[in-house]
């Protein structure tokens, strides 16, 4: 790890981006991760197509290094291809999407309440707190007090 000195004046301990605090003493790629929906693969992909060293620390970006970051990930859907993004086939525009932040969360609560409006299984499994994609239910992810087998008295 870099020595305080070493770092500069200009270095940014915390950078905002997508509306997430990034650490400034980690690396570029690995900082993006912390953006709700940017994964191993999207962070790479972006650092790419800005032209970045992914390696680098996140806190020594300037203001525009920061900027082009901004709108590489506002433009990210137009920028990959279609396998790479997390929302393609918006149901409700059609449109190929690659959502980040708060967008992600809200768009996750709407698919789950639809599914529980329509009552599809899905849906009735997220309202019951049920393992909801085929797991194993009988012997894990159990809740309550009573776990076990109980002696005869």
């Amino acid at each position: 790890m870099a020595k305080e000195q070493d770092l500069g004046d200009d270095f940014s301990y915390l950078i905002r981006i997508a509306n997430t605090d990034m650490d400034g003493l980690k690396p570029l790629n690995t900082a993006l991760t912390s953006i709700r929906g940017v994964g191993d693969r999207t962070a790479a992909q972006i650092c790419e197509h800005v032209g970045v060293n992914p390696s680098t620390l996140a806190g020594t970006l300037s203001k525009e290094q920061q900027d082009v970051l901004r709108e590489a990930l506002d433009n990210y859907n137009q920028n990959v291809p279609l396998w790479m993004l997390n929302r393609q086939r918006d149901l409700e525009s059609g449109d190929e999407l690659h959502l980040i932040g708060q967008d992600l969360m809200l768009m996750n609560d709407d698919d789950i309440s639809r599914l529980r409006a329509i009552k599809a299984y899905r849906g009735i499994r997220h309202a019951g707190g049920h393992k909801v994609r085929g797991q194993r239910g009988r012997s894990n992810g159990r809740f309550g007090l009573t776990l076990g087998v109980q002696r005869k008295k």
